[in-house]
C-alpha cells in the first residue's frame, strides 16, 4: 500500500498543511481518509480531480469533512464528461444531512447522494476495493470512528479524532504503521474522551505493538516536536511526525 499524506493539520490548516486527509493506494484503487479543510485543493497535487474511487470519512467535524462540499461542486456541476458517477462514501449515520447542511444551497434536498453513495458507518468488517478493512467506534464527542486498512499481508491503522480508549489498541494490534492523532499537550490539556496528547498516543501504539507510530492532527498551537519526544518516552519503535506530501509505502 502506498499512503500520501494529503494533510495533517487538526481543527484548522496551518500555514503549512490542510486538515486532515490521506489517500491510500494499493492494486490501482485509491481511498480517500477524510477530506478536511482545505485538503480538496492539495489532493490535486497528488491525483486527477476525479480519480477517486471511495472515501472514508472517519466523523462529520469540519476539519475532517468540510472539503466534502467543495467536491460535490465538482462531480455535481462537470460539464466536460458529465455528471459523475456516485462515489461510495463510507461515514457516520446523518452525512448527507450534515453535508447538505453546510452547503446549505443544493438544488435538492438529495443532491448529495446523486454523486456521494453513502454507506453508514458501524462497528465492523467489510471489503473496499481491494482492501480489507475493519473499523471501530472510538472516543469523541460526535460519533467517531478510527479505521484498519489491510492489503498484501500489511496493515495501517488511522486513529481520526479520539480519547484514550480500549477499541483503539484493539484495532492498532500489529498494525504496520499507525497513524495516530496527538492534538493535545501532556500535562496541559487533559480532557477526557476528546483527543490524545503524545505521550497517549505512544502508549497505545507501545500496547499494539504497531511497527510504526505517525503522529498527526496537531493543531498549530500545539508544539509538534514535544509531543514526538512525549511519545517516544514510552514507544520504542520508529515514530516521527506527519507533513503534508509524505508518503509512506506500507
Amino acid at each position: 500500500m502506498k499512503l500520501t499524506v494529503v494533510g495533517c493539520s487538526g481543527s484548522f490548516p496551518s500555514a503549512e498543511s490542510a486538515c486532515s486527509s490521506y489517500l491510500v493506494e494499493a492494486d490501482g484503487f485509491r481511498l480517500l481518509l477524510d477530506m478536511g479543510n482545505g485538503a480538496l485543493g492539495e489532493l490535486q497535487r497528488h491525483i486527477g480531480l476525479y480519480d477517486l474511487d471511495a472515501i472514508f470519512l472517519s466523523h462529520l467535524h469540519a476539519d475532517h469533512c468540510i472539503d466534502m462540499c467543495g467536491y460535490f461542486v465538482a462531480r455535481y456541476y462537470r460539464h466536460e464528461g458529465g455528471r459523475c458517477p456516485a462515489i461510495p462514501v463510507y461515514a457516520p449515520d446523518g452525512a448527507e444531512q450534515r453535508l447538505t447542511t453546510a452547503y446549505a444551497d443544493t438544488p435538492s434536498d438529495k443532491s448529495m447522494s446523486e454523486v456521494f453513495d453513502f454507506h453508514t458507518l458501524k462497528s465492523g468488517s467489510f471489503d473496499i476495493g481491494p482492501f480489507r478493512v475493519r473499523t471501530e467506534k472510538v472516543c469523541h464527542p460526535v460519533e467517531a470512528y478510527g479505521i484498519r486498512v489491510e492489503h498484501g499481508g500489511k496493515s495501517l491503522v488511522y486513529s481520526g479524532d479520539t480519547g484514550v480508549c480500549d477499541q483503539l489498541d484493539t484495532l492498532a494490534a500489529g498494525a504496520d504503521l499507525f497513524l495516530c492523532e496527538a492534538s493535545f499537550t501532556y500535562g496541559k490539556e487533559d480532557i477526557p474522551g476528546l483527543h490524545l496528547n503524545g505521550r497517549e498516543a505512544g502508549a497505545h501504539a507501545a500496547r499494539a505493538g504497531a511497527g510504526r507510530l505517525v503522529l498527526t492532527h496537531i493543531p498549530p498551537w500545539t508544539d509538534a516536536e514535544r509531543n514526538l519526544a512525549d511519545a517516544r518516552a514510552v514507544y520504542d519503535g520508529p515514530s516521527e511526525l506527519a507533513y503534508a506530501g509524505a508518503v509512506y509505502e506500507v
